[in-house]
């Protein structure tokens, strides 16, 4: 039987054209890294891909979270219910997001194993390789849970599920059994040595969710890892790591480098920004007006935190300073035609006002902009790491480890440092740091905030509601795949 390398309907073949003539013996004995950085980088562009665009993967961890909702205005983002679903956590199986979400991670690892197959010989490769198919299956068991392992070795064409347990082993496995080969450099692009101590902090933090058994201390020494290497340091400026050229961040550990013309798709602004605002940032596209931030996440940030500036919140002006006017705003608006981000939204659906709810506004805008940004997205960067560090220190009772942590991002964000320190300050603290970083959903589940209502949102079951459904076109293809629990 052939190897499962094209399995899930949407891997695709690799493309080789660079390497015409090259066979895997020459690769297997070339010292150049050039070759290598070729090899892999049809698998990296799969990672790049549409994480930061709308309705895929960062789109399903942030509308079903208490930070961000697309609000229905009139027809405008009705979308067949879809986000007012994923927003109460009312989704089913057939949601398109979910189905695209599942594509890009196994159209990532089908192109991953692709390599495998094609060169296993090449040692620095397969490390590589192997560890970044790990970190696509840490987004598809916190998502999914029970999703099918396929590696370089699976044969057949309808894969079944695996447990969750057994992909978490799969991914400590994978990442443990290659680090060690990962250099220890400072790229920022492609993994190393530190990235891949950050997916396995990630994994152990939220390891009773995932298999019913706390690695608390595993959390915390890889956090570890990372912090005493000397490699990062937190940048002065929060919002340089989230600049059009943060590519020098001191505090980014690994990002997917978009960029407007050579690896479109993170399309922020055209996804959050009000149709006039394309006049503040001379856009070449006019945006969307869909994402928009919740008032009560909103006012968890104090006045003094310089993070409240990831909103885009208050009246609105063109380039030049022209005061912006909706003119098709609602009769209703108090703020009539003066375009004005107000933090209260009037209602999720139907007729939501067309400038209601603070956008986001925590990445750069680039005067000039194109529907895809250039800003390179952090998957992992030291903040969040040292607030890992600070929770897995508090959940061990190690509370003098967990305020030093905690009060390193603290005083970044120009705020007292605490005195004590509970898990629901921490997790506030979480929510500030990383808002907008497709983070709010797994830690809620893992701190069990995730079943509590909030706006427009009534109480959930959690343990269901807790991942996502088995895309449904997935299993129509798939007889042998089966749903999750609930579902």
């Amino acid at each position: 039987m052939l190897p499962l390398v094209f399995a899930m309907g949407a891997c695709q073949e690799l493309e080789q054209d660079v390497l015409d003539g090259v066979t895997a013996e020459d690769i297997a004995k070339s010292t150049n890294p050039n070759l290598i950085s070729v090899l892999k980088a049809s698998a990296y562009a799969r990672i790049v891909g549409s994480w930061g665009g709308h309705n895929s993967i960062w789109s399903i961890q942030e509308v079903s979270s208490d930070e961000m909702s697309i609000p229905q205005k009139g027809a405008d983002w009705e979308d067949g219910g879809q986000w007012l679903r994923m927003h109460r956590h009312t989704w089913n199986p057939s949601e398109e997001s979910f189905n695209n979400s599942w594509a890009y991670c196994y159209s990532a690892i089908g192109e991953i194993n692709n390599l495998l197959v094609q060169y296993p010989n090449v040692p620095a490769l397969n490390a590589e390789l192997k560890v970044l198919r790990a970190l696509v299956y840490l987004w598809l068991i916190d998502s999914f849970g029970n999703v099918p392992i396929i590696d370089e070795n699976s044969t057949g064409s309808s894969p079944t599920n695996n447990t969750r347990a057994e992909v978490f082993a799969f991914i400590e496995k994978s990442i443990k059994d290659n680090v060690n080969a990962l250099p220890k450099d400072g790229n920022k692009t492609t993994l190393n040595f530190y990235s891949a101590h950050a997916i396995l902090a990630k994994l152990y933090l939220n390891a009773q969710v995932y298999t019913g058994t706390a690695r608390w201390a595993d959390a915390e020494a890889a956090a570890d890892v990372i912090i005493n290497s000397g490699k990062y340091s937190l940048s002065s400026n929060f919002f340089s790591n989230f600049s059009e050229r943060n590519g020098g961040s001191t505090e980014n550990i690994l990002t997917l480098p978009y960029d407007e013309n050579n690896a479109g798709g993170f399309n922020l602004p055209q996804m959050t920004l009000h149709y006039s605002s394309q006049a503040t940032y001379n856009l070449q596209a006019q945006p969307w007006n869909g994402y928009a931030s919740l008032e009560e996440f909103y006012n968890t940030f104090d006045n003094a935190d310089a993070r409240k500036k990831s909103f885009l919140v208050g009246p609105q002006f063109a380039a030049d300073g022209t005061r912006l006017k909706d003119i098709s705003a609602e009769a209703g608006d108090p703020d009539g035609q003066d375009l004005t981000f107000t933090p209260a939204i009037n209602m999720l659906a139907p007729n939501a006002f067309r400038q209601a709810g603070v956008r986001v506004g925590k990445f750069e805008f680039a005067s000039g902009a194109g529907p895809s940004l250039s800003n390179d997205y952090p998957l992992f960067r030291l903040g969040e790491i040292i607030l890992t560090k600070a929770e897995a220190a508090l959940r061990q009772g190690k509370t003098a480890a967990a305020l030093a942590a905690a009060n390193q991002i603290r005083t970044r964000a120009g705020m007292p440092a605490y005195t004590s320190l509970t898990l629901d300050e921490l997790y506030n603290e979480r929510g500030r740091e990383m808002f907008a970083e497709a983070s709010r959903r797994t830690d809620a589940i893992r701190f069990g905030k995730w079943g509590q209502p909030w706006w427009e949102k009534a109480a959930s079951n959690a343990t269901v509601r807790g991942i996502f459904p088995i895309p449904q076109n997935q299993l129509n293809a798939n007889p042998k795949l089966k749903q999750n629990p609930g579902y």
